[in-house]
């Protein structure tokens, strides 16, 4: 038996020993506080113990709560190396692929599970309607736990969505929509409480800008999200500027008592010499994940589990979050992650909002989109129309086909546009055509809502209260 769980073991990833490791500790953790037998609480420690050995010998580090390890590889003569990789942080994303990040990877370097075809099935499946086009062509491709969301579902147990952003500008990009068009898709279809962080306080503690513009952001960045037809009756936005009180800063302590200054470190790269307000912070952004910090919504309940539809750069708090979340008597939160959108110049990068070139922006005219998409917008095609017509275009790398894919909903039509620049039919001018008739009507229409969203409304929305839901 021993041998066979050596075996066993020795098949794993170091991420997925860290993972086995972290569960068997929660389980002793969970042995002990009922009181279970001696016997299978020493059988259990045992297992743990087993388990940290293993993972010792296969990554030469001991196992650290909440620290996974580097993406490391092994070489001939046993040593290891550094794979070379993408650079994938809340604060950086950088690639040398034309084609983007390798998602592939970067799910096994995380430790997620992929968003395969029985997923999408079954999300079909429970919703009663086709799935949304993001989840069909893998622009959110990678989970933590959905189905123990669609197990609340089924069962008619209740859950809640969270989300956020961080304002660090006046103006949002189209990218900015996608975590936002997603969600409101995800409430609307599971009918289900939505509460959305504005982390202002983490931009003034990043950037170079007052607190008070940090919260003008957070109220103009608010509007914007309104405009996506979130209803009002079912959606809390808050400012953390604001809303740090009660139950949400019992969460908080929780949390910062159990996360080292260690393991932020190893999860965030955080220095000796970062303000004691970033290392702090990761806390903040764990705490909207548990229904506690929400008691005018979900009347003082803690134990209803959440969903957290977001960017795959922002999964280490999220990382962090769940291995605190037994730790503190909390339902881990499960998760959806997206990848990255796109810069017009290009897959390398994701989009900066202070390069004005980088993207299409929600305050954008018709104009500048149709200027910005011909004059910046990364071509897959070839360098004359007659070596074009031969060899065809690059989708891959093409930023008027990536982004058609997050915005062009006509499944068929994308198809069509796909096989007809990859044979050469379809010129890259006229692919572009194709995406400035498709986002300056998005845009425009964005503006006619975000124009309706007054002071008030905003006031509406960012006022904690109980919203249509009992619990």
């Amino acid at each position: 038996m021993a041998d066979s769980l050596n075996c066993d073991l020795k098949s794993l990833s170091p991420l997925q020993l860290f993972e086995r490791v972290t569960e068997q500790g929660e389980k002793v953790r969970a042995l002990k506080a009922g009181k279970a037998p001696k016997d299978e609480i020493d059988a259990a420690v045992r297992m743990l113990l087993s388990l940290k050995l293993s993972y010792k010998t296969t990554t030469g580090q001991d196992y650290q709560a909440g620290l996974p390890p580097k993406d490391l590889v092994l070489i001939n003569n046993g040593t290891t190396k550094e794979e070379d990789e993408d650079l994938v942080d809340p604060w950086n994303v950088q690639t040398s692929n034309a084609k983007g990040v390798d998602y592939d990877k970067l799910i096994v370097r995380f430790g997620s599970s992929k968003i395969d075809t029985d997923l999408i099935n079954r999300i079909e499946r429970a919703i009663g309607q086709k799935p949304h086009h993001f989840l069909r062509r893998g622009i959110f491709f990678s989970h933590r736990d959905m189905d123990q969301i669609l197990d609340a579902y089924e069962n008619k147990k209740p859950f809640y969505l969270y989300t956020g952003r961080g304002p660090s500008s006046q103006a949002m990009h189209v990218g900015h929509l996608i975590p936002f068009l997603f969600t409101k898709w995800l409430q609307e279809v599971f009918d289900v409480p939505l509460v959305i962080q504005l982390t202002d306080d983490e931009k003034y503690l990043w950037k170079d800008m007052t607190v008070e513009k940090a919260y003008e952001y957070a109220r103009e960045n608010a509007k914007d999200i309104i405009a996506c037809g979130f209803d009002i009756n079912k959606t809390f936005i808050f400012s953390d500027l604001d809303y740090l009180g009660a139950g949400f800063y019992k969460n908080i302590v929780k949390v910062q008592k159990h996360v080292t200054f260690n393991q932020v470190k190893g999860i965030f790269g955080f220095t000796d010499s970062d303000c004691i307000g970033k290392i702090s912070f990761p806390a903040i952004q764990a705490a909207p994940s548990f229904s506690s910090s929400f008691p005018q919504i979900f009347n003082g309940k803690e134990n209803i589990q959440c969903l957290i539809p977001c960017a795959i750069d922002q999964d280490p708090y999220f990382r962090m979050t769940r291995d605190v979340a037994p730790r503190i008597g909390q339902p881990k939160p499960a998760l959806l992650h997206s990848v990255f959108f796109p810069a017009l110049q290009g897959a390398q990068t994701k989009m900066s909002a202070s390069d004005p070139n980088s993207s299409i922006f929600l305050t954008d005219t018709p104009k500048q989109i149709k200027t910005k998409i011909n004059k910046h917008a990364f071509s897959g095609g070839r360098d004359t129309i007659e070596e074009h017509r031969k060899y065809g275009g690059n989708c891959d790398v093409d930023v008027s086909f990536m982004y058609l894919t997050f915005f062009l909903e006509d499944d068929d039509r994308l198809e069509q546009l796909k096989q007809a620049y990859t044979s050469g039919e379809l010129l890259t001018g006229e692919l572009k055509k194709v995406l400035i008739e498709t986002m300056q009507p998005l845009v425009a229409a964005h503006q006619e809502r975000r124009k309706q969203v007054t002071d008030e409304i905003v006031k509406q929305f960012m006022t904690p209260r109980k919203l249509a839901f009992e619990f």
